[in-house]
C-alpha cells in the first residue's frame, strides 16, 4: 500500500498547495493556484500501481512517475499519467519526460480519443499503470488507455507523485493507492 487511509506517512507535500487525509482519502485543493505535489520518499523504476482518483472540480492533475520534484530550487523532473476529468484532455496520456522545469518533451502518446470517453468526471474512477522497462500501460475504468514502448525515455527511475496543476482552484481525492514492485534490487 502506499497510502495507509490515515495520514501521509510515506509522502512529502511540495509547494503551497493544501494536501490533507479527508474521510480516508488524500485530499488535494488548490489554495495559491501554483504547482502543488504530493511524493513518495521511496523510488521505484519498474512496477504495477493502481490508484482511484476523484476530481471534485475541472481539474488537471496527474500520477507522476520516475519524478524527481525539489521545491527549494524549482527543479523538476517527471514523466506523467495525465488525470483530467474533461473528455479531450487525454486522461491515460503520458506527458512530460522532462530533465528540468523548461526542457520537456511534451505530449509523448494520446489515447484514441473515443476512448477518453470512459472518465467518470465527478465520481471514482480507477486506474492502473504499468511500467515495466519501456513499456507503459495504462488503464482507466477498466479500459486500456495506452500500450506503448518508448523508445528512448530520458527517466528511467525516481519517485512517484500526485499533482495539483497551477491555475484555478482545483480539488481531487485519492485513495486505494497500490503498487507492485517489480524491480530486482
Amino acid at each position: 500500500s502506499l497510502f495507509n487511509g490515515k495520514d501521509l506517512t510515506g509522502w512529502k507535500i511540495v509547494g503551497p498547495e493544501r494536501w490533507v487525509v479527508d474521510e480516508g482519502a488524500i485530499l488535494g485543493e488548490s489554495v495559491s493556484g501554483k504547482d502543488g505535489f504530493l511524493k513518495t520518499e521511496k523510488t521505484y523504476k519498474d512496477f504495477h500501481a493502481f490508484l482511484r482518483f476523484k476530481c471534485e472540480s475541472p481539474v488537471n492533475s496527474g500520477f507522476f512517475y520516475h519524478s524527481d520534484i525539489v521545491e527549494d530550487i524549482g527543479q523538476i523532473k517527471f514523466i506523467q499519467v495525465e488525470i483530467d476529468n474533461r473528455i479531450g484532455s487525454h486522461p491515460g496520456g503520458l506527458h512530460g519526460d522532462r530533465t528540468t522545469r523548461t526542457d520537456g518533451r511534451g505530449w509523448i502518446v494520446w489515447p484514441a480519443p473515443e476512448l477518453e470517453t470512459v472518465i467518470r468526471p465527478y465520481d471514482w474512477n480507477d486506474m492502473l499503470v504499468e511500467v515495466e522497462g519501456n513499456r507503459i500501460r495504462t488503464h482507466l475504468n477498466g479500459v486500456q488507455m495506452i500500450d506503448f514502448t518508448y523508445p528512448d525515455p530520458r527517466n528511467k527511475d525516481g519517485i512517484i507523485a500526485l499533482q495539483l496543476h497551477p491555475g484555478k482552484a482545483s480539488r481531487i481525492r485519492f485513495k486505494d493507492l497500490w503498487i507492485r514492485d517489480l524491480t530486482v534490487r
